[in-house]
């Protein structure tokens, strides 16, 4: 068998063989972080311009009942989340115009990393449509404590290959070629992060 014929037959409909995949050698280090991995997060999403808040979980309700204006919660977002919030559930889908006009967007997340102090998302249950990330001016995450990976590796283990993945880093900015920030360009001008213990 040549090389050609390997690949292709690696490509085939055969299922991963899972023992092979956990034989790879990763000499690289895994985990960066053993400390306080949330105190991390929020610090590194706060250096990221992200507005970000600890709170008890029982808090919760209160802290996104005290966002001023009309958010969007996507399916699978849990109702408890967001009782005293003023929301629209995107379910059906609200369009795109109807979106623009809303204050913000209310999203879980499929995991957190804190070296990096970035928020993934897979766009499952209580995350939306890719849609609904981007085009409000303010977007609120939850991010459950248990979800806060301590750097890349650990946050990629997680994660299922086969997802569409958004990595979020603070609120949507670019720069000129003058080094002119400007924010709110490619998504949210404003981002606040909420973890719950």
């Amino acid at each position: 068998m040549n090389a050609r014929e390997e690949i292709l037959r690696r490509l085939g409909d055969a299922p991963p063989d899972a023992a092979a995949y956990d034989a790879i050698p990763r000499p690289y280090l895994r985990r960066h972080h053993d400390g306080d991995v949330v105190g991390l997060f929020a610090e590194r999403a706060a250096d990221y311009r992200a507005e970000v808040h600890r709170i008890a979980r029982a808090d919760l309700p209160g802290v996104l009942g005290a966002l001023h204006g009309r958010y969007l919660a996507p399916a699978g977002l849990p109702e408890p989340w967001t009782a005293e919030a003023s929301t629209v559930r995107d379910d059906p889908p609200v369009s795109i115009a109807e979106l623009d006009a809303l204050d913000g967007v209310i999203t879980g997340c499929a995991v957190a990393i804190a070296e990096t102090g970035t928020v993934v998302l897979d766009h499952g249950p209580g995350q939306g449509r890719r849609a609904v990330t981007l085009v409000p001016d303010h977007h609120v995450v939850v991010v459950e404590a248990a979800r806060i990976a301590a750097d890349v590796p650990e946050a990629l283990e997680r994660l299922s290959p086969d997802r569409p993945l958004t990595f979020v880093s603070g609120p949507s900015a670019t720069s000129d070629i003058e080094l002119s920030r400007v924010e709110g360009v490619h998504g949210p001008r404003r981002l606040t992060i909420v973890i719950i213990d």
